[in-house]
C-alpha cells in the first residue's frame, strides 16, 4: 500500500510535467506576479501553534530499510509516532537538481511533492523550505543552482520567478496548499552567491527575495511566506539584516530562525523573539531547533522554553511555532548527533516530548 501511494503522488507530480533534471532556466518563461492580498494572523491562535518537525531525510531512511519504533517498542510509520509525540506539522526542504546522495541529494521538486502528499493525507500541516541551491544552503554558505551560476542578475530575476511558480503549481495541481513557504534556508548572507548578497548587492538580494514571495502569493496566496535566519542570539546582526531587507522593499510574512541554544543560554536568547516581533510587526517562528541526541533532556528543556516563550510572551496570534530539524535522522544512515532517536531502540528520545500538548 505504502508503494502504491507513493508511485500514484509521483505519478500526479510528473503529469504536471516536473522533472528532477529539469533547470529553473528551462521552465518556460512566466512574468513575475504581484502579491495578492495582505497576510493575516488573526487565526492563528495558540490552538493552530505549529509543533513541528523537518523530515526531508525520512524516505531515503525508509528507501534503505530503516525503521522506526514508538516508545512503547512498537514499530510504525515515523509519521504517525511524530503525531503521538504531538507533532502537528512538518517541515520539508527542496533542492532545485540535486544529487542521488542519500543525505546530502534527493529533495528534488518531485520528491518533495509527493512527501508533501503523504504529510497532508496525514493531517500534518507543510512548510516548504526553498534554499535555492542543488545541496546545503546555510548560515555559512549560500550557493546558486549549478544551472543558474553563470546567469546575469536579470537571468536570475526570471529563473528565481519560474522556479517557484512552477514548484508552487505542481503543489496545487496535487492539491496541497503549503501552509508556509521559506524562501531561502539560514540565508544571513544573502541567496545565490555573490548575485543575492545582502554585503554586496542587498538591492538584488531583495529583488530576488521579492520575485519569490509573488511567485508564491500568485499560486498560493494563503501561503505564508518566511524569511529564515540563523543564529538570533546575535540580535544587531539580525536587526541590520532585517533593516537592510526592509529598506530595499522587502516582502515576506513571518520571521524564522535557527537556534541550537543550549538550555543554560535558551532563557537568554527567547526574548530577543520579542524584540524582533516589536520591530517588524511580524510573526516569529523558530523553524530550526536541536540538541545532542545523548542529551535529550537539556534537548526537551530548550524546546519547552521556546514554546511556553512564544506561545506567552508575544501578542496573540504572532508566536508560531517551533520545528526540530530532523528528529528521525539516526546512525549510521547519518553521522550527524543532533537528532532525537535512539540507533539503538529505534525509539524517540525525551527531546520530543516537549511537543506534547
Amino acid at each position: 500500500m505504502k508503494n502504491l501511494f507513493y508511485a500514484s503522488a509521483i505519478a500526479l507530480v510528473l503529469a504536471c510535467g516536473c522533472k528532477k533534471e529539469q533547470a529553473a532556466s528551462s521552465i518556460t518563461l512566466m512574468a513575475p506576479l504581484p502579491a495578492t492580498g495582505t497576510a493575516s494572523f488573526a487565526t492563528t491562535a495558540s490552538t493552530n501553534f505549529a509543533y513541528g518537525a523537518d523530515v526531508s531525510w525520512l524516505p531515503q531512511m525508509e528507501a534503505h530499510g530503516y525503521i522506526f519504533k514508538n516508545s512503547s517498542g512498537v514499530q510504525m510509520d515515523c509519521l504517525a509516532i511524530l503525531k503521538e509525540k504531538g507533532i502537528n506539522a512538518v517541515r520539508l526542504r527542496t533542492w532545485v537538481n540535486p544529487s542521488n546522495d542519500p543525505t546530502s541529494g534527493h529533495c528534488s521538486e518531485a520528491e518533495t511533492v509527493a512527501m508533501a502528499v503523504r504529510c497532508k493525507a496525514a493531517g500534518l500541516k507543510v512548510d516548504i523550505d526553498f534554499h535555492f541551491g542543488d545541496t546545503w544552503n546555510s548560515v555559512g554558505s549560500q550557493n546558486p543552482p549549478a544551472a543558474w551560476a553563470n546567469m546575469t542578475y536579470a537571468q536570475m530575476l526570471t529563473a528565481m520567478n519560474n522556479y517557484v511558480y512552477h514548484f508552487m503549481n505542481v503543489l496545487k495541481f496535487n492539491k496541497v496548499t503549503a501552509d508556509w513557504v521559506q524562501i531561502g534556508n539560514e540565508e544571513n548572507l544573502g541567496i545565490c552567491g555573490y548575485t543575492g548578497s545582502i554585503a554586496h548587492n542587498p538591492a538584488q538580494m531583495t529583488g530576488l527575495l521579492n520575485v519569490a514571495y509573488n511567485a508564491v502569493k500568485g499560486v498560493s496566496p494563503s501561503s505564508l511566506v518566511i524569511i529564515h535566519l540563523a543564529q538570533p542570539q546575535n540580535l544587531s546582526n539580525i536587526e541590520s539584516w532585517f533593516d537592510t531587507y526592509k529598506k530595499n522593499g522587502g516582502k515576506w510574512d513571518i520571521c524564522g530562525f535557527s537556534s541550537y541554544a543550549g538550555k543554560t543560554n535558551a532563557p537568554a536568547i527567547a526574548p530577543n523573539f520579542a524584540t524582533i516581533q516589536a520591530r517588524y510587526g511580524k510573526p516569529v517562528m523558530v523553524v530550526e531547533v536541536g540538541g545532542q541526541e545523548t542529551k535529550a533532556a537539556d534537548t526537551k528543556s530548550v524546546i519547552t522554553t521556546y514554546i511556553n516563550f512564544l506561545q506567552n510572551n508575544l501578542p496573540s496570534g504572532t508566536g508560531l511555532g517551533v520545528f526540530y530539524w530532523e528528529p528521525e535522522g539516526y546512525s549510521p544512515f547519518v553521522s550527524y548527533s543532533m537528532g532525537a532517536w535512539d540507533p539503538l531502540t529505534k525509539e524517540p528520545t525525551i527531546a520530543l516530548d516537549a511537543f506534547i500538548h
